[in-house]
């Protein structure tokens, strides 16, 4: 996969030099910094409490099987929390201004199954850089029989893709944690997207492996010993917890990028984006439910997309009150601010899109900028 992508400024406009600049002056002009505050040791304890509790609860035995269950489903909850509320901040670098805080935090992944060094290669260079360009962008590849994009050749099955997609969703965190973190040692290895050296390689599989095998340790060798429960009583339980995560996260993902007014560049002959980064970033990505304080506590304000892939490495405790900034700079420089008012119009502009993209071959597009 080459990264060697351009992103020409065809036409000279230095919108983002001026958002970036008001932004800049509304954090300098109120004493405020970029990175969390107290809000955000808050919020650690609560996620991780939302997923620890539950747990430790489950292991006294003193639950029904209904109780451990339901147990298990809030643990989802907390594990999704964890990942969009604390490692994602802090893999951007944004949780705090301490390099050290920022990097046992975005451990917090590591904690719950997954990679950090992975997840900072696919989601930050990748993602981040060259968001919905098919081919570049690994959260949009055509896996499991999904097409995200025009890009992906349509084939029979993708007409019944709004019926299983979610299935698939809820799949995710359970394949990633079992799965692709082992793959993506070997991906990005052949495309030295990890910049590391053969033994630098080795020694970050074996540490996969170790931190894996600690997972699996606490969340089902350990209630295999305590409790006594049957091993497919025990898998109800842990995919139980992963379908929960799994389908929020991809959710709260897919309603940032893979709605109706989102764009899906394609590179030129050159193999380039006839744009600047920054136009890119406001025609591929979306806002949802930005009113909605619930919403935004839980999935750590990606809510607000168009401002994180704006500003990545501001925490996302401030993208409430720098919107007005971005949203009325897009104003003056003509360039639209996606965004769905609620939740639920994002859920159902994002099914309009998959049925969409199920049945026809290329999608008309909204207006363009």
């Amino acid at each position: 996969m080459s990264t060697q992508i351009k992103f020409i400024n065809k036409e000279r406009t230095d919108f983002y030099r001026t958002v970036s600049a008001r932004v800049d002056e509304y954090f300098e002009k109120n004493g405020i910094s970029k990175n969390g505050d107290w809000r955000m040791v808050i919020k650690t304890l609560v996620m991780f409490s939302l997923y620890f509790v539950p747990y430790f609860v489950i292991l006294t035995g003193l639950l029904s099987l209904t109780g451990m269950w339901i147990g298990t489903a809030i643990m989802g909850l907390g594990l999704a929390g964890i990942g969009m509320s604390i490692m994602h901040d802090a893999n951007h670098g944004a949780y705090s201004e301490k390099r050290w805080v920022n990097r046992l935090m975005g451990y917090s992944l590591d904690l719950v199954g997954g990679n950090s060094f992975n997840w900072k290669i696919q989601h930050n260079v990748q993602h981040h850089t060259f968001t919905n360009i098919y081919g570049h962008d690994l959260d949009i590849r055509d896996r499991m029989n999904l097409r995200f994009t025009p890009a992906v050749k349509k084939n029979f099955m993708h007409r019944f893709q709004v019926v299983y997609a979610f299935i698939l969703y809820s799949l995710q965190t359970f394949f990633w944690v079992m799965v692709k973190d082992f793959i993506q040692v070997f991906e990005f290895a052949k495309d030295d997207a990890d910049k590391l050296s053969k033994s630098e390689r080795t020694t970050r599989l074996l540490g996969i492996i170790g931190a894996k095998a600690l997972y699996v340790t606490y969340v089902l060798v350990i209630p295999a010993l305590v409790l006594h429960l049957s091993w497919w009583q025990l898998l109800i339980g842990f995919m139980t917890m992963h379908a929960v995560a799994g389908l929020v996260l991809t959710t709260v993902f897919q309603l940032a990028h893979i709605v109706e007014d989102t764009h899906f560049p394609e590179l030129d002959a050159a193999g380039n984006i006839n744009e600047e980064w920054a136009i890119h970033q406001l025609r591929t990505t979306a806002n949802f439910a930005p009113k909605n304080k619930l919403v935004t506590f839980y999935v750590g304000g990606l809510n607000y997309q168009v401002e994180h892939h704006l500003f990545q490495r501001i925490c996302h405790v401030h993208y409430p009150q720098i919107a007005s900034i971005v949203q009325k700079t897009c104003e003056e420089y003509g360039i639209p601010y996606l965004n769905n008012d609620s939740f639920m119009d994002a859920l159902k502009s994002h099914v309009k899109l998959l049925q969409q993209l199920g049945v026809q071959e290329t999608l008309k597009m909204a207006s363009e900028f």
